[in-house]
């Protein structure tokens, strides 16, 4: 399970694990008074994007395209992967500094690791259901059909390939083998 609370908030028992998600430590406030359990600077939103934002409501849903974004990279992906599977066993409080409790980057954050909590169902969903269908094609497949995807064409359309001829066969070219040979 997943809550927001902000830092200056007294922290409680049914907080759970409390992860602060920003990147700078909040202003006047101690590690003791916090109680936070893991701090994941590495989530929050790059320095460039938190000064471009400027907690401006306006520029809010942009940010959460750029914020999404860069919680795309590969480094991040494996402290997304262990905080979902956290929230999926326990209570786990996303602790964040901004005054804004609706235009911030750990509602962004919550967004898609509830959207990661919701995955793995559905891909078993998927799962059961391919399994209902076994062995019956939507689709037939043809010999022709898989040979045209898997061939490499170049610029002209003709196909290329080892020891393939590279220009296509028009009846000009034919009459002109013929007449040659």
């Amino acid at each position: 399970m997943l809550r927001l609370k902000r830092v200056y908030e007294p922290p409680s028992t049914s907080d759970g694990y409390r992860v602060l998600v920003d990147r700078l430590w909040p202003r006047g406030l101690s590690k003791q008074d916090a109680r936070i359990d893991e701090w994941l600077e590495d989530v929050a939103p790059s320095a460039e994007l938190r000064k471009w934002f400027a907690h401006d409501p306006a520029r809010f849903p942009e940010f959460q395209k750029r914020y999404e974004r860069e919680l795309e990279s590969a480094k991040v992906q494996p402290l997304l992967d262990a905080l979902a599977k956290r929230a999926a066993r326990e209570t786990v409080t996303l602790v964040y500094a901004a005054r804004d409790e609706e235009h911030n980057n750990a509602v962004v954050l919550a967004r898609v690791l509830e959207r990661r909590l919701r995955r793995p169902k559905q891909a078993t969903a998927r799962r059961l259901a391919s399994k209902a269908g076994a062995g019956k094609r939507t689709t037939p497949r043809t010999r022709a059909g898989a040979a045209e995807r898997t061939t490499p064409r170049s610029r002209d359309g003709a196909k290329v390939g080892a020891g393939k001829r590279t220009t296509p066969r028009t009846r000009a070219g034919a009459r002109a083998r013929r007449t040659s040979a």
